[in-house]
């Protein structure tokens, strides 16, 4: 039997395996300071909310309509003599009031933290009146799901004062009848931007918010909110209201606020 030869018939050209190179496959970085990320914290949002109209400046077109509405409005008030129609439940038909203005309204915030009422002229622009109120998030949301909720803002009224009423720094507030503390208006942080923009798609509803992989729950409880569509009432310079609007058929919570200045 022949034997193999101890060398190939012909010549072999050396495999080369590349192995990862720092140019390739840079290595993780070590620091914090190098940008390491945690890949299970969330992405927060790019902000892309709108401005308001009303922040764009007025036009032509509308200052001719204020000033005829000013007019309107210096004629005296006629009570008709028929009566607005209610329900059997004594809550108010969501028919519409005459001069009503839809807008969006949130409320959002940890379950055991301080809630935030957010005004917005629709739900992808940003928020126009950004309030924080003394009660808890999660027992606001409690007494809702229990039955209709009237939230009364008050506020002194002084002499010679063009502050528009949803400029007014601080509130004190009532809940049902019950003072409960006060409400103060603030500037929208990073964090109330990046609700706004995770719910930019939302028109109605409520829910929570993750904010992180569930190992990191903050203390005060998970992030949840509530949105909806209000209607806005606006009674003098001094009086505005906001209903909130349920759609038709359902018997969800109800939602009351009345800013008064007295």
């Amino acid at each position: 039997m022949p034997t193999p030869p101890s060398t190939p018939p012909y010549p072999l050209t050396p495999v080369q395996t590349r192995s990862p190179s720092p140019s390739t496959f840079p290595s993780p970085p070590t620091s914090p300071s190098s940008g390491m990320t945690n890949p299970m914290s969330p992405i927060q949002p790019a902000i892309s909310l709108h401005q308001p109209n009303g922040k764009k400046g007025s036009s032509k077109h509308n200052k001719i309509f204020r000033r005829v509405r000013a007019v309107f409005r210096s004629f005296p008030i006629i009570t008709p003599a028929c009566k607005i129609p209610v329900s059997l439940h004594g809550n108010r038909l969501h028919d519409g009031h005459v001069g009503g203005t839809r807008m969006t309204g949130t409320l959002f915030g940890h379950r055991k933290a301080r809630v935030s009422l957010a005004i917005q002229e629709s739900p992808g622009s940003l928020p126009i009146l950004l309030l924080e109120l003394t009660i808890p998030t999660g027992k606001l949301l409690q007494d809702m799901g229990v039955g209709l909720v009237r939230i009364a803002l008050e506020c002194e009224k002084k002499a010679n004062d063009k502050t528009k009423i949803e400029d007014e720094p601080i509130w004190t507030l009532f809940c049902n009848g019950r003072k409960c503390g006060y409400a103060v208006k603030r500037e929208p942080t990073d964090e109330d931007l990046n609700v706004m923009q995770t719910l930019r798609v939302v028109s109605m509803g409520a829910g929570v918010i993750p904010t992180g992989d569930g190992a990191d729950q903050p203390a005060d409880g998970e992030l949840t909110y509530m949105r909806a569509f209000f209607e806005r009432v606006a009674g003098s310079k001094d009086s505005e209201t906001y209903y909130m609007l349920n759609p038709d058929g359902n018997n969800g919570p109800e939602l009351s606020l009345f800013f008064v200045r007295i």
